[in-house]
This record gives structure tokens, sequence and C-alpha cells, in this order.
């Protein structure tokens, strides 16, 4: 199957007008540093041209509102919505909402879709994917957050930790381990948890890209239940099905990670490539320094093979589904996120003092690019599950000797064409 990016025109022209919308009408925004509340009151008309634009929430199907777009269509917008971090939730598909917003719609009940999909949709209710433990949060099958059935409840126990959106959330994703003697990958369940149970507490976390005294898009927290008692009817799918649930809602959602950091990219670039024409020092411009083409160079040879990867994950999981893709998937998340880093380093560089400062966005694009290493789990494990799939297709020698072991392969040359060999010699 040949590789194919293009799209139908009618769909570029709609790329077209999502690129001057970011840029006129939600980029002005990053200057005011808003908090929830007043980002809401003022996002709300630009909601509403996304919506009359019919690109809300366009990773959903027509039948919950969405358009239907496949992966490599979500690709190119989020590679558009990738370079302001307000962008995305103007349009609908902010993480984690947009995932968790899959996920139900993949498994949840009717009345669990009334109660939580609509109102998630249309963006009255915020969500959080409660997943994570501190010391474990590569692997789930190590969870302790434990719930336990009750005649008609859970009775939820324990700490989750780095949870986005928590704070303002109205419903947690819970994975909850439900059945600790089960096979380690039936251990879990999914619950669906209103954040006003009583027994919640949250304490909100900063970090290097979220300081807990600046308002922030993307907050974090440590969450922990005490004796959260929840209906049973609120289990989302099959009791100890979490893990396989958990895989359907982290494959897709990397493809939309891995193109919004192509779009922090393009961005770090054009602010490197805009300094490298302006600036001179020493009688010459930056531009005309090895080091700074060689710089100019690398990042979009970087930026575009990561692009055409992820764009091809995207393809792959159109074609033959995100189980199918596992490995492009889990490649794009190890390969993409050091070139982002990468990136914005080399334009901070050239920026010097003024690219560290809050003047330019650079300094908190790399904050944010640090943390991408560590999102969805660590670089290692991915870089890890790759390799193991590499290597079931290989098998070592029956004899002990490489392959491409040139000797041991020029003597069987020699004895295949033995008469060959002989006639062409005789010749001579």
């Amino acid at each position: 199957m040949a590789w194919d990016f293009e799209t139908d025109p009618e769909f570029e022209r709609e790329l077209a007008w999502m690129r001057g919308f970011v840029r006129e009408e939600i980029l002005p925004l990053e200057t005011l540093h808003l908090d929830h509340e007043t980002f809401a009151r003022i996002a709300a008309p630009l909601k509403e041209q996304v919506k009359e634009r019919g690109l809300w929430a366009a990773h959903l199907g027509p039948e919950l509102g969405g358009p239907g777009y496949g992966q490599v269509k979500l690709g190119l917008m989020h590679e558009i919505l990738g370079g302001c971090e307000y962008a995305p939730a103007i349009f609908g598909n902010q993480a984690p909402d947009s995932g968790n917003s899959e996920l139900i719609a993949i498994a949840a009940t009717p009345e669990q879709r009334t109660r939580w999909l609509e109102p998630l949709l249309a963006g009255e209710i915020f969500s959080a994917f409660v997943m994570t433990e501190q010391g474990t949060g590569a692997d789930p099958t190590q969870f302790t957050c434990s719930a336990r059935l009750e005649g008609e409840e859970w009775v939820i126990n324990g700490t989750k930790w780095y949870i986005s959106n928590a704070d303002r959330a109205d419903v947690h994703v819970l994975m909850a381990v439900t059945d600790p003697d089960a096979h380690r990958h039936h251990r879990t369940s999914m619950l669906l948890v209103p954040a006003d149970a009583p027994g919640i507490e949250l304490r909100r976390i900063g970090s290097m890209n979220d300081p807990e005294d600046v308002p922030s898009m993307h907050t974090q927290a440590e969450i922990t239940y005490t004796d959260v008692r929840i209906p049973a009817e609120n289990l989302l799918g099959e009791r100890g099905e979490a893990f396989s649930l958990a895989q359907k809602r982290l494959g897709p959602g990397r493809i939309h990670h891995c193109m919004r950091w192509i779009g922090v990219c393009r961005r770090a670039f054009d602010a490197l490539c805009e300094r490298a024409v302006s600036k001179s020092l020493h009688g010459s411009r930056l531009g005309d320094k090895q080091t700074v083409q060689n710089w100019i160079a690398d990042s979009l040879a970087d930026i575009e093979a990561a692009r055409l990867l992820t764009l091809h994950a995207a393809w792959k999981i159109d074609r033959v589904g995100a189980e199918n893709a596992r490995r492009e998937i889990a490649m794009i998340k190890y390969h993409g996120a050091p070139i982002m880093h990468d990136v914005l380093d080399r334009a901070i560089q050239l920026h010097g003092s003024l690219g560290y400062s809050t003047d330019m966005p650079l300094e908190q694009m790399y904050r944010f690019a640090r943390a991408a290493r560590i999102y969805d789990g660590p670089d290692e494990v991915h870089r890890q599950s790759v390799a193991r799939q590499i290597l079931r297709g290989y098998e070592a020698p029956a004899d002990g000797v490489p392959t491409e072991h040139l000797p041991t392969r020029r003597d069987a040359a020699r004895e295949r064409f033995a008469d060959l060999l002989e006639a062409v010699t005789s010749i001579d």
C-alpha cells in the first residue's frame, strides 16, 4: 500500500481557515495569562465560530456530533492547533477531554452517555483521566488504588498522581484495581467518579511547566480517595478490561500529541529563522554563520522527519486500526519529543537572553517540551517496546555464524557456482 497523506480540496480550505483563525484570534490570548474562568468567557464566541465551520470535536464520528475525520486529517489539524496552548480547547479537542470522550463513546452505557458524554462533548463539563500512580506510572500492572464492590456500590481507596485537569474536572475516568488476583492485564477496571463525591481530596502539584502561582491551561494534581462510594453502574465497560480500554484511548491520542509537537516546532523554527536574518554579529548576519546554518538545516530535516513518521502512523491507523499500528505509535512518541526539545533549544540559544526571558514564548514551550518525554509513558519504555517487537522477527543462526559473515557466504557461493567459475577460468 502506498502512503498517501493528500486530502481533498475542501478540507485544505478548512486547514487554511484554521491557520488564519489561530493566528489572528487565538494566539493573542497567550499574552493575557488567563485563568480557566476568564478563558471560558473569552473563548465562548470563538468556539461558536468553530462549531459554525463544522470543526468542533473533530475527533468524533458523525453519530456523536463530529465530522468523522480519520487520523491523517486529525493529525494535520493538530499540527496547526499545536502552535498555541489555547487552540485545542477552542476546537473542542483538548486533552484529556478529547481522549476521555472517545473512551466513554466506546464503552459507555446509554445512561452513562447521557449523563457524561453529551455534556462533555458540548463543553459544559470537564474530565480527568485518573490513571498514573507515583513510582508506577509507566507500569499500570503495579497500581494499588483499589475499588471494592460492596453490594450496589464501589468503594474506592488510594492515591493517584500527576492527574491533568483534576482541579476543574466534573468527572474522573478512574483506573482502579478491582480484581487483584487476576492476570496482571485484567486486574483493573474503569470507573466514572463524580468529582464532588465525598472522600476525594486534591492537592495541586506545581511543575516546571506549571508553577503553582501562575494561571495555566495544564494543571496537575494528586488525588486521594478515602472510602469514596459510587454506584455499581458507574463501571465503564467490562470489569477487568481497563488496560485494554486505556490502550484504545492512548494510541490515537499520541498522534494528536505528536502532531501538536510539530506545530510547536514550526513556531520555534520560524522564530529561529527570523532571528537569523534580523541580527548581525561581527560584520555579518547570524544567518551567514555556519553554525546557525547547520541549526536551521538540521531543524528542518528533523521536523519533516518527525512529521512524516507521525503521518505514516496516522495513515496506518486509518487503514488497519490502532492495535495493528502499535510500533508506529510508540516510535513517534520517543522520536518526536527530543526533536521538539532540540529545535526549541536552538531557537532559544540564537535569541540569547531574549529567548530565555518571558518576553518570548520560547521558554514556556521549552518547559513543555521537557515534559513531553515523560507524558504517556517515558520514552525509554516505548523504545523498549519497539525493540522487543522488532527482535521477534529475528532468530539466531543455527550454526552461530552471522548471516552477513562474508567469508562464509563466499565459500557457499563458490560451491554453488563451481561449474560456472571453472568455465570462466578456463576461458581466461
